[in-house]
């Protein structure tokens, strides 16, 4: 086991590290910006190295900072959480050739699952089902309107190496097929300096549905479950729970294992999300994640494991704490992300924290690295908190997050709270009638109607 890990992130999932590693005994450094000298995360770890100025460029996202900051330390290995590099393969393997540890899988299945197209040929190569569509990259308009005609319209434009929404577009018909594939292509271009892109069969009505697997790096592995991610606002996950509300016991051992079976034949490392778009009881690759993800807690919640613990565990060359047998799910969790936002024209609000009290009782978690005095730099993510609840049932949950979301305070900015409280009036959310396109046509009646 370590005796030392360095964690390559910052805010709540850098915090998240640290507790996890103290309860393991593990000592911890922490890297910041010179915006983040007065973090929580910097409070509470063991050690901290400033690493650079505000830009993300020049601190969380160098290279040779954070390689620096581990060899100052003497750490044995990084801990990416999640974003920044956590899916950087280039990264990955500057830190194996410095004889680091890095916590989470290797460069090598980082990049195939990196690349959108290279990723579904994989998915399909392990027995996953992938949305029909064209085989790699589309070169031209052409070539476009052709796939269009053979899978039927609509259909759905992504940038192979996108992600978050940018660089996709649905063409409805051959005729918005030109505007469409040319968007698509310049905003890939744009954000990824990548303009290739390929092309699915676009779904009318489904749900977001993602299945957490680990595997131990020696080609065994196992699944905990699905998530439904479903409610989001211009591609980005506003809630997610587990289980799916609308996933039966059947379908979940069925994608579960198919899953499970694929990351253990690559002989995969480590925690790891593999998404689906699922409508009419089928499941369709969409892509992999190979790190944590923010929603990580509702798994944890109703499986009563700790993720983080199993990646360093795993990292170190021990074997999982737990078999397929062992895991069984207890209850129901749902999260909440907080983002430091004014609704409903959801832009950033920086700014000092003049209160801060967080909800408490049976079941409710708060992943957060705020506290009273505290100021949100605005060079950063606008998540400042994950609230989550565990109950007995969907509705005992739904009804602890009313509950929760009541008891929180935090004043000096404005937060995503109220749409939380206005989506607990809906008739949908607790019903669980909603597919990835619900809260944006609810959010154009509701605030903008």
């Amino acid at each position: 086991m370590f005796d030392k890990i360095l964690i390559a992130n910052r805010g709540e999932i850098a915090l998240r590290v640290v507790r996890a590693a103290r309860e393991m005994g593990i000592s911890t450094v922490a890297v910041h910006s010179t915006a983040d000298a007065d973090a929580m995360h910097v409070r509470m770890a063991d050690e901290a190295i400033c690493i650079g100025p505000p830009p993300s460029g020049q601190s969380y996202l160098s290279f040779p900072a954070i390689l620096s900051a581990c060899e100052i330390s003497g750490a044995q290995a990084i801990h990416p959480g999640y974003g920044f590099l956590s899916e950087n393969a280039a990264f990955v393997q500057a830190v194996e050739d410095h004889g680091i540890t890095f916590i989470g899988p290797s460069a090598e299945h980082i990049r195939i699952m990196g690349d959108k197209i290279t990723a579904k040929e994989t998915a399909k190569r392990l027995g996953i089902p992938v949305v029909p569509g064209s085989d790699g990259g589309v070169a031209d308009v052409a070539a476009a309107k052709a796939i269009g005609a053979e899978f039927g319209y609509p259909v759905i434009i992504k940038a192979t190496a996108g992600g978050g929404g940018r660089g996709m577009k649905v063409a409805k018909d051959e005729a918005g097929m030109e505007r469409a594939f040319q968007t698509a292509r310049s905003e890939a271009k744009a954000a990824f300096g990548n303009d290739e892109v390929y092309i699915e069969k676009y779904l009318e009505k489904p749900r977001h549905i993602e299945i957490q697997v680990f595997g131990d790096g020696k080609g065994g592995a196992v699944h905990l479950g699905e998530r439904d991610c479903s409610l989001q606002r211009r591609h980005q996950k506003v809630l997610e729970e587990a289980p799916g509300p609308a996933i039966t016991p059947e379908e979940r051992a069925r994608i579960g294992t198919i899953c499970a079976n694929a990351v253990a034949e690559i002989g995969y490392s480590g925690a790891g999300t593999i998404e689906f778009l699922y409508e009419d009881g089928e499941f369709y690759f969409i892509e992999m994640n190979t790190r944590l993800q923010v929603e990580h807690p509702v798994t944890e919640a109703i499986f009563g494991v700790d993720l983080v613990r199993e990646q360093i565990r795993v990292a170190s060359g021990l074997p999982l704490s737990f078999s397929q047998e062992d895991l069984t799910i207890g209850g129901h969790a749902i999260e909440v992300r907080i983002n430091a936002e004014k609704v409903p024209e959801f832009a950033p609000r920086p700014g000092r924290i003049t209160q801060y009290h967080q909800p408490g009782g049976l079941g409710v978690r708060m992943d957060s690295a705020l506290y009273d005095g505290y100021f949100i730099p605005p060079y950063y993510d606008s998540l400042i908190a994950k609230l989550i609840v565990h109950g007995r049932d969907r509705p005992e949950a739904l009804a602890r997050l009313s509950r929760a979301l009541g008891e929180l305070i935090v004043d000096g900015v404005d937060t995503t709270v109220p749409l939380f409280n206005d989506l607990l009036a809906e008739p949908a959310i607790h019903s669980g009638d909603y597919n990835i396109h619900w809260l944006e046509t609810w959010l154009e009646t509701r605030y903008r109607g």
